[in-house]
């Protein structure tokens, strides 16, 4: 088993509105460039924050995103943290099909968002909140 990745830098995004959901995107794009993702990466990162974060905001009425910058032996990537006390996922399995959504949207959905990334966890409470973790290493 690997050590946890040592986070470099880290920094928060309240996410409260579409203009939380843009600077929080233009957080994760800049930083992706900052540590040489390629563009296909960048991309990929960047959807999938966009995705989640827009959840955040209109499924649980906001959150926050923490974005770090990690290193794990001689991976180095980001980090996405989405936390939010909204009313949680009530069938996290059912929320992760393709194609299911709940609010009619045409987004890319957490099933989506799972297959942009490197690494992908959810966990959520209902009536406590949701927590959803991307991470996208540098190839």
């Amino acid at each position: 088993m690997s050590a946890a990745p040592l986070v470099a830098r880290d920094v928060s995004f309240s996410l409260r509105s579409d203009v939380d959901i843009v600077a929080a995107r233009r957080g994760v794009r800049d930083w992706a460039r900052e540590i040489g993702l390629t563009v296909l990466e960048l991309t990929k990162i960047v959807t999938a924050a966009s995705e989640l974060a827009r959840n955040a905001v209109v499924h649980a009425g906001g959150g926050v995103m923490r974005l770090e910058e990690v290193r794990q032996a001689d991976r180095h990537g980001l980090r996405v943290i989405f936390n939010d006390e909204g009313a949680g996922i009530p069938d996290v399995e059912l929320a992760m099909k393709d194609g299911y959504s709940s609010g009619g949207g045409m987004g890319i959905g957490l099933p989506g968002a799972k297959r942009l990334v490197s690494e992908f966890s959810l966990s959520s409470t209902p009536m406590k909140g949701t927590c959803v973790t991307i991470v996208r290493w540098k190839a």
